[in-house]
């Protein structure tokens, strides 16, 4: 069976590291804060200014001022700080950010991302995403494996206009975990109960296959 969007951010939240600075985007991503492993120091960013945001509040705890740069109600842990947006960019820019999370409509074997534009049709826009893979190094894309029409999202080369170019190395979507490197993407794990064939079926671009590809693992 395909991940759940919340299997999928706990699979994302595998790759946090004590003392990291780590920035998700909207969407799948954001579910990520509430899977961070007890015990682990991670100080989450949003672009529109918060370092230290916590966990979505339970029902009854949201306050109306307290967003993230999708506008959803989110929470600040202790010792967080809030700013203006230019010295959030600033951060990002600098290259101050340890992981990027984020979503995308496409993503292709040599690493060029498209996020956020798709001609026609009303999207939420571009966002912090620009700034963001130009300014991290480590950055994780999260998204179905295919379309809703059974589509690809993983090509030989984008077709949408792009957010970045060479810039994604790791790629999770509802099949699998796979990573980018010399033109073509690695299969790594798959999600439970899902095949082999099945992914090969639905990636468009060149796909390597290892001799064993171990299933992901849940509690």
């Amino acid at each position: 069976m395909a991940l759940t969007r919340e299997q999928m951010a706990q699979r994302v939240a595998r790759e946090m590291q004590d003392g990291f600075y780590v920035n998700l985007g909207i969407g799948i991503p954001t579910l990520v804060a509430n899977y961070i492993p007890d015990g682990m120091e991670v100080m989450l960013q949003s672009e529109n200014g918060l370092l230290g945001m916590g966990a979505f509040p339970r029902k009854g705890e949201a306050d109306a001022d307290m967003i993230n740069a999708g506008k959803q109600t989110v929470t600040a842990r202790t010792g967080a700080s809030i700013f203006s947006s230019a010295e959030s960019f600033a951060m990002i820019r600098g290259g101050h950010i340890d992981l990027t999370v984020l979503g995308a409509f496409e993503v292709d074997v040599h690493g060029n991302i498209a996020s956020w534009m798709i001609p026609g049709k009303l999207v939420k826009g571009m966002g912090g995403a620009m700034d963001l893979v130009a300014g991290a190094d480590n950055i994780i894309v999260t998204m179905t494996h295919a379309s809703k029409d059974g589509e690809s999202k993983l090509l030989s080369r984008c077709s949408l206009p792009l957010t970045g170019a060479g810039c994604i190395k790791r790629v999770l979507t509802d099949l699998a975990y796979l990573e980018i490197e010399d033109g073509a993407f690695i299969l790594k794990e798959r999600a439970p109960g899902v095949s082999v064939e099945e992914i090969v079926s639905k990636t468009a671009g060149k796909l390597i296959v290892p001799d064993h590809v171990p299933e992901m693992q849940f509690a």
